[in-house]
């Protein structure tokens, strides 16, 4: 058999498994050249909001082709990303007031943590340490790893992560253990803590609950704690708000945004952040300069992407369409619930999940290869987190493919 030159992430290509080719996508479905058609229940890793080619997307990636490719960012600005920058402070409170760009949900982590870091520095009271949440992702580099959970995704790499605070999950029932762990680490005066707000998403989907989230903020800026929200996965609309912080009434001092920002379309990332750490990198001094960049940041095809995103939030319905959507997954998930193989039946916003009982339950878990060749089979794209299913549609999945999606779900737990 010959072998692809591809390497595919998060793939054991020693399993043989099919690697299905796909030609087109349209709304939320992707097809194969011969028309083979599969719903894409996870919006392709969780990117896709108003669903795959969306025409005002296109169009405005089209326009910008057309005019301006790429610019060094460095000095240097253009068009797209000055509206972009103005238009993600205008619609995020106050005290984030400025815009970093990056290229994806890892690196919007990194730049935040090295914002964290840089502002103590350049205050004059170095703090190193960063606290991190039980069970939590932020991503595949290497800082990202290193303020994510330990375990089968970065084991081989652990002479590269650095030591960080691990505070538990808020579980139902043990909320102010989380808490108090928080409040001690707190008075350690650490430089920040990074959290995914309210569901901790490829470490099982876990929920938490905005209050839990409102509180662990009030802690941190009550001990000067830096409050980084990952919101690369919550953000635009996914947990039934625009932002999961918005739920908690909450402002981090750093937000993270990526994945639905261009509306899945083309890689971009931001990293906001309050004023006071714009001003502590902000001197005559060259040495106190924020050094990261990459070669495409603030690319301007991106830029224009995200903008018109920003514009089908502003000028249609999103939101409605985001508690339709998720209201329609209850009506499924319902029938579920007491379904004897399945455990904590749990939704927030347009985000459904649930843990199939099996004795080898985890990230390696043996059953997820068998559901995801199932699904595969059945018309469906779902990628379970071990013996964890959940469903992350695009908006604009209608009844009839929900019906298609629940139905596998509730065949594959035959198999």
């Amino acid at each position: 058999m010959t072998r692809s030159p591809v390497w595919h992430p998060f793939t054991q290509h020693g399993l043989g498994e099919p690697v299905p080719l796909i030609d087109r996508a349209e709304g939320a479905a992707i097809y194969s050249a011969d028309g083979q058609r599969w719903i894409d229940a996870i919006s392709s890793w969780w990117v896709v909001t108003h669903g795959h080619c969306h025409p005002r997307i296109m169009a405005a990636i089209r326009a910008q082709t057309e005019k301006l490719d790429q610019l060094i960012f460095a000095g240097w600005t253009h068009e797209p990303a000055e509206k972009l920058a103005a238009a993600l402070v205008a619609m995020t409170p106050a005290p984030l007031s400025h815009a970093f760009f990056s290229d994806s949900g890892s690196t919007s982590v990194e730049v935040a943590l090295k914002m964290a870091l840089g502002y103590w520095a350049h205050i004059g009271e170095p703090r190193e340490r960063i606290l991190v949440m039980e069970h939590s992702y932020h991503g595949d580099t290497i800082g990202a790893m290193s303020v994510g959970a330990r375990g089968v995704f970065n084991k081989p790499y652990e002479p590269l992560l650095f030591d960080v605070g691990t505070i538990p999950y808020p579980a139902a029932g043990r909320e102010q253990e989380t808490l108090d762990a928080l409040e001690a680490a707190c008075r350690e005066k650490p430089a920040a803590f990074i959290v995914e707000p309210l569901i901790l998403g490829a470490g099982g989907m876990f929920f938490y609950t905005p209050a839990v989230l409102a509180e662990m903020r009030r802690i941190c800026a009550a001990h000067g704690v830096l409050f980084i929200a990952d919101e690369v996965m919550t953000g635009w609309g996914r947990t039934g708000t625009r932002f999961a912080c918005d739920q908690a009434d909450i402002v981090p001092d750093i937000m993270c945004l990526s994945k639905g920002l261009t509306g899945g379309a083309i890689p971009l990332a931001v990293t906001l952040a309050s004023e006071a750490i714009f001003d502590a990198h902000y001197s005559t001094d060259r040495a106190r300069t924020f050094y990261h960049s990459s070669s495409y940041t603030a690319n301007p095809i991106a830029c224009a992407a995200a903008n018109a995103n920003l514009e089908i939030w502003r000028d249609e319905p999103v939101l409605d369409r985001v508690v339709a959507l998720g209201a329609a997954q209850q009506a499924r998930l319902d029938t579920l619930a007491d379904h004897p193989r399945l455990r904590n039946v749990r939704r927030m916003g347009t985000i459904a999940a649930m843990d199939v009982h099996v004795p080898d339950g985890g990230y390696l878990s043996g059953l997820a290869p068998r559901l995801m060749a199932y699904y595969r089979e059945h018309g469906v794209l779902l990628r379970p987190l071990g013996n964890t299913i959940y469903v992350m549609p695009p908006y604009c999945t209608d009844d009839a493919d929900l019906d298609r999606i629940y139905g596998a779900i509730r065949g594959s737990l035959d198999i």
